[in-house]
């Protein structure tokens, strides 16, 4: 066991979140799983599994991950989320990290790669980000946004990386996607306004046709035949999604601003 708490935040991940644990649960003595309202006995299965399972009602990504960072019991942690799984490669890695006692760095990005439905591993060429997911609590916290999920490091934190690979499998199905991702743009359009940004309408326009592009060519997508292009096209659905409710919002507000002119008046 190594002095690294994990911690997860989920909610009806009972299908997911067994291979999750499974893949960790050798690696450490404090297991942290944050739910935020189960339904499908996500909850007993991670206790079962051996985890410390925790309810707190969902205040947003960022909130979630920082109340799940304020239970572990080690000052290092890595966080998962309950659809992806560390590759054996990995947990190999960050155990050799901790051989020799402290790791050289502070805080480490993790390469997570897209796994799709019927693949057993990640296409070599697949879409990957590289968060920092290993970190030394006192180096840096979760971002408090309601939707951004990212660690904000110390400016002097000495960061790494790692090689092994996150497998991320977050496509239940096409229609599922779906569904979390126009759930998901209801909350982006909260964050853009509380935060005050306002993005041109103009791109409402174009932000289909250019998301599609992006995720078909730049993310290689293109390469997964037709069930690449329809995640394509679920992904281009989101980004059009994000600003049709962003700029529902701006003409509502403005429209009650008027009206409340008008009553004034």
């Amino acid at each position: 066991m190594l002095p690294v708490s994990v911690f997860i935040i989920a909610k009806n991940e009972a299908d997911r979140i067994g291979a999750t644990i499974r893949a960790i649960r050798g690696l450490t003595d404090d297991l942290v799983v944050v739910d935020s309202g189960s339904t499908d006995g996500t909850q007993a299965l991670a206790e079962e599994l051996g985890a410390r399972v925790l309810h707190n009602p969902w205040p947003g990504y960022g909130l979630q991950k920082r109340f799940a960072e304020d239970q572990c019991r080690h000052s290092w942690v890595l966080n998962l989320d309950a659809d992806e799984v560390v590759s054996p490669e990995l947990l190999a890695e960050i155990q050799t990290l901790f051989a020799h006692g402290e790791p050289p760095c502070q805080a480490y990005g993790i390469s997570i790669a897209e796994t799709f439905p019927g693949e057993a591993a990640p296409h070599p060429l697949a879409y990957r980000v590289a968060p920092v997911r290993l970190y030394r609590r006192d180096a840096g916290r979760y971002s408090s946004s309601l939707v951004h999920d990212r660690v904000d490091l110390k400016p002097s934190t000495k960061a790494g990386k790692l090689k092994g690979l996150v497998h991320h499998r977050s496509v239940r199905s096409l229609g599922d996607q779906l569904a979390k991702l126009n759930s998901y743009t209801d909350q982006q359009a909260v964050d853009l306004e509380k935060r005050g940004i306002s993005i041109p309408t103009w791109r409402v326009y174009f932000e289909f046709p250019a998301a599609f592009l992006k995720a078909y060519f730049g993310r290689l997508h293109i390469l997964r035949g037709t069930y690449g292009f329809l995640i394509a096209m679920n992904y281009a659905t989101w980004r059009h999604l994000r600003l049709a409710k962003h700029y529902e919002r701006k003409r509502m507000n403005a429209l009650a601003k008027a009206s409340s002119r008008e009553e004034r008046a």
